[in-house]
């Protein structure tokens, strides 16, 4: 199968064309950097710099992952354009490319986040749940998925992969939270008690390799394991797993003040289940939170 990734040198992208490639796929990653791409994601990976560098070359499937980090910097005015550039112009650059093409790919993954139900306080949230709260990073997610929704009327099979709070040793939140935490200055954010979505990087490349190959999948699906936590019980189990204490907190008022609208993203939470995951099937390898960190503690 060829695979075109967008987003292919983060995080989750890495991990997928390392996975994707010891099972014999041919990969593309649309980059800025087309000639790091191979150092990157792995020997044989290609790298092109501009949809058009494709010529009429068939591709199976498009894994749209791209998009500037959110939770790097405060919410300015500016920082709000790029994100949403990063994410909504790239897919509808996507969508005019697939239109102009004779060979249509069968199947169009794209990125999307648990933050696209705002706030969900202590309501669960399967993916049938409604947005709780009307926030700039529900809108963006929303209007991310409206975008990547009318490929559709292409005849290509679209599904939304839901993120939470991805755990690696690679990068992503945790290695965030890595220092403060060494230093013995971790703790929970606030009153700890919001939730938080988690998923061990192996299951989220898991459950998006299922999708790609299910092809009755369709719509969203939530990655994040079957049992969130609370803040709280988060920052006492990767202080445990450091072998540091995680008693010292962050108060809302500093987080507000130091990062403004992008606190909200911190402070709140989902209680959110991969409801339509397991009903489809996936069986997930890490439902633990201990479990999860345990396995990444020796690369932390």
């Amino acid at each position: 199968m060829h695979i075109l990734l967008t987003g292919g040198t983060g995080l989750i992208g890495r991990q997928l064309c390392r996975h994707w490639l010891s099972h014999g796929h041919r990969l593309t990653v649309l980059s800025r950097t087309p000639e790091k791409v191979a150092k990157i994601c792995g020997a044989g990976v290609r790298g092109v710099a501009l949809l058009e560098d494709l010529g009429q070359e068939p591709v199976d499937a498009i894994v749209n992952l791209a998009g500037a980090p959110i939770a790097d910097r405060p919410w300015t005015s500016r920082r709000k354009a790029l994100l949403w550039s990063s994410r909504i112009t790239l897919t509808e650059t996507l969508l005019a490319w697939m239109e102009q093409r004779e060979h249509k790919p069968q199947v169009l993954i794209s990125g999307s986040a648990i933050g696209w139900y705002g706030d969900g306080g202590e309501r669960e949230l399967t993916e049938d749940s409604a947005p709780v709260i009307d926030d700039f990073a529900s809108q963006l997610c929303i209007a991310w998925e409206e975008t990547a929704q009318r490929a559709e009327g292409l005849g290509v099979r679209v599904v939304f992969i839901r993120t939470g709070l991805v755990l690696s040793a690679e990068g992503g939140f945790l290695s965030r939270l890595l220092l403060p935490f060494k230093l013995g200055l971790g703790g929970p954010l606030g009153n700890g008690r919001q939730w938080m979505p988690w998923i061990h990087i192996k299951d989220e490349i898991g459950l998006i390799d299922f999708l790609l190959h299910q092809k009755s999948a369709s719509g969203p699906y939530n990655a994040c394991a079957p049992k969130p936590v609370r803040n709280r019980e988060f920052a006492k189990t990767l202080g445990s797993v450091l072998h540091r204490p995680a008693f010292m907190p962050m108060p809302a008022l500093a987080l507000k003040v130091g990062l403004g609208e992008l606190s909200s993203l911190l402070l709140g939470g989902q209680k959110a289940l991969p409801a339509r995951l397991l009903e489809a099937g996936y069986t997930f390898e890490f439902t633990d939170l201990r479990a999860a960190l345990d396995d990444l503690s020796s690369r932390l």
